[in-house]
């Protein structure tokens, strides 16, 4: 994702608005009745693109208990959240 540890943080309530968390160092982990979602954030790095400096970050999840229907549904409210505008 382009995006630092910081700004992905800031956003992170708004996408996981109706679920619990716990965030550790790079770690977030979610509990719910459906089971648990971890998501690892790689250590930021940034890409150079001409004059331009953007942060990136790789953005792993890891669901167990949840099938996959119910992955769908969350990574689509989840990236409502997380989109970028550009053009």
């Amino acid at each position: 994702m382009g995006i630092s540890h910081a700004e992905f943080r800031r956003t992170l309530p708004r996408a996981l608005e109706h679920h619990s968390y716990e965030i550790l160092d790079d770690h977030i982990i979610i509990t719910d009745a459906l089971g648990t979602l971890e998501i690892r954030l790689s250590p930021e790095y940034s890409r150079k693109l001409g004059a331009l400096m953007l942060p990136v970050t790789n953005v792993y999840f890891t669901f167990k208990g949840y099938n996959s229907s119910e992955v769908k549904s969350f990574m689509q409210h989840f990236d409502l959240y997380f989109q970028r505008g550009g053009g």
